[in-house]
């Protein structure tokens, strides 16, 4: 009995060095490196998580803009020429979009950003009544922003910069009990014409924007 168990023993031993015993199944493993994953850092050692992708906010017609303001009528500027205290004045932007200066007479200021509008008065100046005018421009005033509908005092405020529809709403007197508070529809005249667009509270307001508070049905 004890020479077949040490015939069994060597016969292994024997088939273990030759190479003949049978090799252990492959066990599957993460993906040896590559060319893609030295030139973009992917790291195989560990499995890889799925990307997370952020949600994107949705985009408002009048979300912030940084574009220069235009003027408009109803804006109040403070038009200064050095040296030239009858022409210092502060002017209001009329109906037809123009301030009247003495000497020039109406300039036309509808659209124009202050420093364009100092620019015009300026080459204006030049033309037979000041040699080297300097004026500056700057809004002393913002034309008034417009809310309607379904708040406890609608009508005409002084707009404030950086105020936001919500911040409307309180100046307003806040919304009524019937009020739809979740959007609400903006009007907004601009150089290619007035357009209109349902926006949250949130959004900036510009001069001579008009909110309207629409009813809820429930």
């Amino acid at each position: 009995m004890r020479r077949s168990s040490a015939l069994i023993v060597c016969l292994l031993t024997a088939l273990a060095v030759s190479g003949c015993m049978p090799a252990r199944a492959p066990v599957a493993g993460m993906p040896s490196p590559s060319l893609d994953s030295m030139a973009y850092g992917y790291n195989y050692a560990r499995p890889v998580a799925a990307p997370t992708v952020a949600a994107t906010p949705a985009a408002y017609a009048y979300a912030p803009q940084d574009e220069p303001y235009r003027l408009d009528a109803g804006d109040k500027l403070r038009i200064v020429i050095f040296g030239q205290e009858g022409l210092t004045n502060t002017y209001t932007v009329d109906a037809g979009g123009s301030i009247t200066m003495p000497l020039i007479g109406a300039v036309r200021a509808r659209g124009l950003t202050p420093a364009e509008l100092a620019a015009s008065i300026t080459a204006q100046l030049k033309r037979g009544y000041l040699r080297e005018p300097y004026v500056a421009a700057e809004i002393e005033s913002y034309r008034p922003f417009f809310i309607l509908g379904e708040v406890a005092a609608p009508g005409q405020y002084p707009y404030v910069p950086n105020m936001t529809v919500e911040s409307a709403v309180a100046i307003a007197g806040g919304f009524t009990p019937r009020a739809q508070r979740g959007t609400v529809k903006l009007t907004r005249p601009g150089d290619a014409g007035t357009v209109q667009a349902n926006v949250p509270t949130g959004t900036i307001l510009r001069p001579g924007d008009t909110i309207v508070i629409g009813e809820r049905w429930f």
